[in-house]
């Protein structure tokens, strides 16, 4: 089995990254997006070629949770292709709507490559983006060999590693190790809004690294968060408590539940795979995105 052809629908960050990888191993590739003008960038910077209807061996949907399986089931219906996946960062809501909506969900591979950046659009995107990342793969019961077959082809052609996982373990993972600390990195940088001159004046390394992530699309994450709410508002209420009893400690003067926060916290830092110190694992990413935030 060879992937000889794709069509890739939406070509922001990851949609584009996927394009260009595909390009460097060989495969044709076809793009579509709603928003003409990121086409057309996406084209320009080699991912592909403008879509007419061509059928393909694989169709990958890079667009927001909430309209993948409207998408899906458009694909299918046109027979574009004996193999579909996805690249939205939750996974139980958009095979709920893909079953609502009669979706064919034995050539269906949901997915979730663990990669991205910042920045968003076709203009960030990176041939090597998913280099050495794990792809999460959540196969249904009925899902075809051959499809998943196909979709595995795709993960392993843009170097990334697949991990077979259920959409709803999934989904409580992603809350813990990229969702929720998208939250926390943008609390941090709202309190900067009231910061004086001076005190930015002072920021270094330190405060750039956890607020990073912040910078990312609002809109992107608006629909991310809501496709996974209430994994992520148990993670934010288990931090928001750990917090709570910092502030009161430090309010008293009792440094020693402070110092238990910092010390758990040098504990869950060296569980992060790649991290010195830490467990090395492969198949593990070292650094947790969010899916395309451009389509």
């Amino acid at each position: 089995m060879t992937l000889e052809k794709a069509l890739v629908v939406g070509t922001g960050l990851i949609g584009t990254s996927v394009a260009l990888a595909l390009r460097a191993k060989g495969v044709a590739v076809y793009l579509s997006d709603i928003d003409a003008h990121a086409a057309r960038l996406a084209r320009e910077l080699g991912a592909g070629h403008e879509w007419a209807g061509e059928d393909v061996d694989l169709a990958l949907i890079a667009v927001p949770p909430p309209v993948v399986a409207e998408r899906l089931a458009e694909l299918q219906k046109r027979e574009t292709a004996p193999a579909y996946t996805d690249v939205a960062s939750v996974k139980a809501d958009p095979i709920a709507a893909a079953e609502r909506l009669g979706c064919d969900l034995t050539s269906y591979v949901p997915g979730h490559p663990l990669a991205g950046r910042e920045r968003s659009g076709p203009a960030a995107a990176r041939a090597d983006l998913f280099s050495g990342r794990a792809w999460a793969l959540c196969p249904r019961p009925e899902t075809d060999a051959h499809a998943l077959r196909r979709v595995r082809e795709l993960v392993s052609m843009c170097g990334a590693d697949a991990v077979t996982v259920d959409p709803g373990e999934h989904d409580s993972a992603v809350a813990l190790v990229s969702h929720a600390p998208h939250v926390v990195a943008s609390a941090v940088a709202a309190s900067l809004a009231g910061g004086d001159d001076v005190a930015l004046g002072l920021a270094g390394r330190g405060l750039r690294d956890v607020t990073r992530i912040a910078a990312g699309d609002p809109l992107l994450w608006r629909a991310i968060l809501a496709g996974n709410t209430q994994p992520v508002a148990g993670v934010l209420e288990r931090i928001a408590a750990d917090l709570a009893e910092a502030a009161s400690a430090l309010r008293s003067g009792d440094l020693d539940g402070v110092t238990d926060l910092l010390r758990r916290g040098v504990a869950g830092h060296a569980r992060i795979p790649g991290e010195r110190g830490g467990p090395v694992r492969e198949n593990a990413a070292v650094q947790v995105a969010p899916g395309d935030g451009r389509h």
